[in-house]
C-alpha cells in the first residue's frame, strides 16, 4: 500500500508542477492539482497508517 502512495505521489507531483507552472494551460491543470492534493494526504496518512512491525 505504501508503495501505491509513493508511486501516485510521484504522479501527482509531476503532474502539479506541470500545472502550477502554466506548463499545461487547459482543464489538465486543475486535475493536476486536485491530484497533487488527493495523493499528497493520502501518502502522508498512509506513513502514519501504515504496518507496524511488532516488537
Amino acid at each position: 500500500m505504501l508503495k501505491w502512495s509513493a508511486l501516485f505521489l510521484v504522479f501527482a507531483v509531476i503532474a502539479g508542477i506541470l500545472g502550477f507552472f502554466g506548463i499545461v494551460v487547459s482543464i489538465a491543470a486543475t486535475i493536476a492539482k486536485i491530484l497533487f492534493v488527493l495523493f499528497l494526504v493520502l501518502f502522508v496518512v498512509s506513513l502514519f497508517t501504515g504496518r507496524r512491525r511488532a516488537s
